[in-house]
């Protein structure tokens, strides 16, 4: 699972309508809650790159190989107290949350949190679950190409990228 930063706005704005909808929020300002669940989106996006240099300077001061980072990305990340790569789900909803009954402009909370999980989980999953799906639309485009060759690996990261601007997912 991976936040894209064009998706933020996205759960922002369908969490938001989904727990009006279901008349689990009111909102005092719809405009200024939006802001302040995309502020959580895009706070972890700050941390994850963070992370990311962090290790990657590590990388380069001990002469590791590239297929040393998703190591030593955990590693600061536990050291950092930030989430792993299997945490990012539950982290993102804890924050949410924690921005829902923090908000000046969310007026009142009447589902418990439990059920807010429940019903945040999956717009998260959907919107954050998409790396399955691209691949899978990328395949479909280059099936022609033997997997493993060179020209499989150069058009495929050539199809990814036109996707990922094509669905805004840069």
């Amino acid at each position: 699972m991976r936040l894209y930063r064009g998706k933020i706005q996205t759960i922002a704005e369908e969490v938001l309508s989904h727990l009006r909808t279901e008349g689990d929020i009111d909102l005092e300002d719809e405009a200024e809650a939006r802001l302040d669940v995309e502020s959580v989106l895009k706070e972890y996006l700050r941390l994850d790159r963070e992370i990311l240099e962090e290790a990657k300077n590590r990388m380069e001061l001990r002469g590791l190989s590239y297929s040393e980072l998703g190591r030593t990305k955990s590693q600061v990340a536990r050291e950092r107290g930030a989430p792993g790569h299997d945490d990012i789900l539950p982290y993102l909803l804890e924050q949410i949350l924690n921005i829902l009954f923090h908000s000046g402009n969310i007026a009142e909370i009447y589902a418990e949190d439990t059920d807010l999980r429940t019903k945040v989980t999956p717009i998260l999953r959907k919107h954050m679950d998409v790396d399955t799906d691209l691949d899978r639309e990328v395949r479909s485009k280059i099936k022609n190409l033997q997997e493993g060759s060179s020209d499989f690996d150069v058009q495929y990261e050539r199809v990814m990228g036109q996707l990922k601007d094509t669905y805004n997912l840069s």
